[in-house]
């Protein structure tokens, strides 16, 4: 198991938010979605011999909004 928390451009209101939980929450290994809407982060909690964090950033930009990289 494993957690991840992107930064996420774009979300302005509470249909943002459901179209982030869903779409995060129907890749497969997901477990857990949470987003905060108002610091624009995404926390995931996931099993990562099912799903990756491209995975989980894909699910995002699909619904069209921006995964901000993370650094290193």
């Amino acid at each position: 198991m494993a957690t991840q928390t992107l930064d996420v451009r774009g979300m302005t209101c509470q249909h943002c938010v459901n179209a982030v939980e869903t779409s995060v929450g129907a890749v497969e290994g997901v477990q857990q979605v949470n987003v905060d809407l108002d610091n624009g982060k995404v926390a995931v909690d996931y099993d990562d011999s099912k799903a990756t964090v491209e995975n989980i950033r894909d699910a995002i930009e699909d619904q069209g909004y921006e995964v901000i990289p993370q650094e290193s």
